[in-house]
């Protein structure tokens, strides 16, 4: 895909869902639910895929482990078997300049889009030893650039790196999944100043996905100051439910740039919050979020279980209770009989 068109598929606001991994019972990889995954979110109506990502559980990218080239290459089959030729697909990107450097060459031969750039490989480095790890890859990949939470193991980014970063003439989007609204508003206050227009933003904030989509940001009060806004999102949460997700994007995107948002989308995004505190283990230190994404498509039929490929990475005590609770709770925000109608034709 051209960069002008990347850029501006990104900028129409998409549904990406961080596609999960799915393994069989002796922790290998299962290709034919692997490829129903694929093709559930294509058929969902997202966006793009993101694979590689930390939903696909990062030790895919050790090499030991050997799995990174081949589930990009099963994401990218399926993308090219769709005819969807507007798919936006992001490859996860991590490690040192050497191995970050490596994995996108990897994924541009695959045909990938861009790299979603994790940077927690080097925390305890300069600002500008940062910058310029990015502007590296750059040079091989678009980047798509990714705010990570501490919590999971992301780096502090302050507003003096991200006003560095917009400046990367290869920089298409950007993904803030930094839980934290200082740190989100150091990253849009950072692209509304340099004037660029051509980076999109996506939320990662699975805490705040709703209201992120919904929020314009205003830096400044002259009369030629432009509002910032989300275009989409990229995130885990969206591997689950994904029909809905799409569902819910398009009303957004349909509401947001008028001078009032129906009162009853504050609610949705409470319920939305609600649920992402259950599948990411919010009250466990997001030690079952994967595991919990994985729970969800187990129950829908589209993965033979919730196995990680560290055999240590389990649910938590009572969060299988919660996912039933929140699906009773709040049937309008699945997509339980989308997904029963079309799963035998997915794992064929």
């Amino acid at each position: 895909m051209q960069t002008s068109s990347l850029r501006q598929q990104l900028l129409s606001g998409l549904v990406i869902p961080a596609h999960p991994l799915a393994l069989n019972s002796n922790r290998e990889l299962d290709e034919k639910h692997q490829r129903a995954l694929s093709r559930y979110y294509l058929a969902a109506g997202a966006g793009g895929l993101a694979v590689g990502v930390h939903t696909t559980q990062f030790a895919i990218h050790d090499e030991k482990v050997g799995l990174y080239e081949p589930v990009l290459s099963l994401a990218a089959e399926e993308i090219t078997r769709s005819g969807q030729t507007k798919t936006v697909r992001v490859a996860g990107i991590v490690g040192t300049t050497k191995q970050a450097t490596h994995e996108a060459s990897i994924a541009r031969e695959l045909g990938y889009s861009c790299g979603l750039l994790s940077l927690s490989a080097l925390r305890g480095s300069s600002e500008e030893e940062i910058f310029s790890h990015c502007r590296a890859v750059a040079d091989v990949l678009p980047v798509f650039g990714f705010y990570l939470q501490e919590g999971i193991g992301g780096i502090s980014l302050p507003y003096s790196f991200w006003k560095k970063f917009v400046e990367i003439e290869n920089v298409v989007a950007i993904k803030i999944a930094a839980f934290n609204r200082y740190q989100t508003i150091d990253v849009v206050r950072a692209l509304a100043e340099s004037g660029r227009e051509d980076i999109a933003l996506y939320t990662g904030n699975d805490d705040t996905i709703v209201t992120d989509l919904m929020t314009s940001y205003e830096f400044s009060n002259t009369a030629d100051a432009k509002p910032v806004k989300f275009s989409g999102g990229l995130l885990g949460h969206w591997a689950v439910w994904t029909k809905s997700a799409v569902d819910l994007l398009s009303e957004i995107k349909t509401i947001k740039n008028g001078e009032t948002i129906p009162a009853r989308y504050l609610s949705i995004a409470n319920q939305v919050t609600d649920m992402n505190a259950v599948i990411f283990d919010a009250a466990n230190e997001f030690r079952g979020c994967i595991p919990g994404i994985l729970e969800v498509l187990r129950r829908q039929g589209l993965v033979p279980g919730c196995w990680c490929l560290d055999e240590a990475e389990t649910m938590s005590k009572g969060q299988a209770a919660e996912i039933d609770r929140i699906c009773a709770a709040y049937p309008h925000l699945i997509d339980d009989k989308f997904v029963q109608a079309h799963r035998d034709e997915w794992l064929t």
